[in-house]
């Protein structure tokens, strides 16, 4: 069976999604996370990708990103994997393939990319290599909290619209990460590639594309009972 196309629209935020094969650990020790970051960084701006935030785990990779034209994210991911996967399987004395399958993408509706950041940064945590979103060294959160600035991120406007001074931005930034809670299901819906955003969000994607974003009830419709 054909695998249906990758949805992307250009000047849309999108959460990215990539895994290791079977789970296993594609980032071993602080030189693998950095290189990845040094090559995200480069094969963004080749590729006309802003990076909004991220998250880099042992066996997984979380991105939100907007592409300016319809190939930038899959020739961004392409570029990276040229370059990472030979690091990886020379310094580490292995062959074959590195990734699961296809990078999963997810179109983010702007009023929600917060919320969508939230969830990436607050990965760690929940994963249980940090204590705190802070402590954890290979999020996009310390960027956003004032803490260390990334030359990676680009900040969405919606993260611009929290203040008027970096300093009243990071300062509202945090509060909301503190105030907020996390929709349980987000990270099914961002891990298989659906959409993610109001109601009204995903009936106009589907109008848009004719495709369906919805899980319908299962089984066979109910049959009429005549009076």
């Amino acid at each position: 069976m054909a695998r249906s196309a990758r949805l992307v629209m250009p000047g849309m935020p999108h959460h990215i999604y990539l895994q290791g094969n079977n789970r296993q650990d594609v980032f071993i020790d602080g030189e693998d996370y950095r290189a990845y970051l040094d090559w995200l960084r480069e094969a963004a701006r080749q590729y006309g990708v802003d990076i909004h935030a991220y998250a880099l785990l042992k066996n997984r990779v979380y991105l939100l990103g907007t592409p300016s034209d319809q190939t930038g994210l899959a020739r961004m991911m392409q570029w990276i994997g040229r370059h990472y996967v030979p690091y990886f399987n020379r310094k580490y004395h292995r062959s074959g393939t590195l990734w699961e399958g296809r990078f999963k993408t997810s179109i983010v509706e702007p009023a929600s990319v917060m919320a969508c950041c939230r969830h990436m940064e607050m990965t760690p945590v929940a994963s249980g290599f940090a204590d705190s979103p802070e402590a954890y060294e290979w999020s996009s959160y310390r960027h956003h909290a004032g803490i260390a600035p990334s030359p990676l991120v680009r900040d969405h406007a919606v993260y611009w619209e929290l203040g008027n001074t970096p300093f009243g931005r990071e300062m509202a930034y945090r509060e909301q990460f503190l105030r907020a809670g996390d929709d349980g299901r987000l990270e099914n819906v961002l891990t298989m590639g659906w959409p993610f955003g109001s109601e009204a969000f995903i009936r106009q994607l589907e109008a848009l594309t004719q495709r369906q974003f919805r899980m319908g009830k299962r089984g066979r419709p109910e049959k009429s009972v005549s009076k």
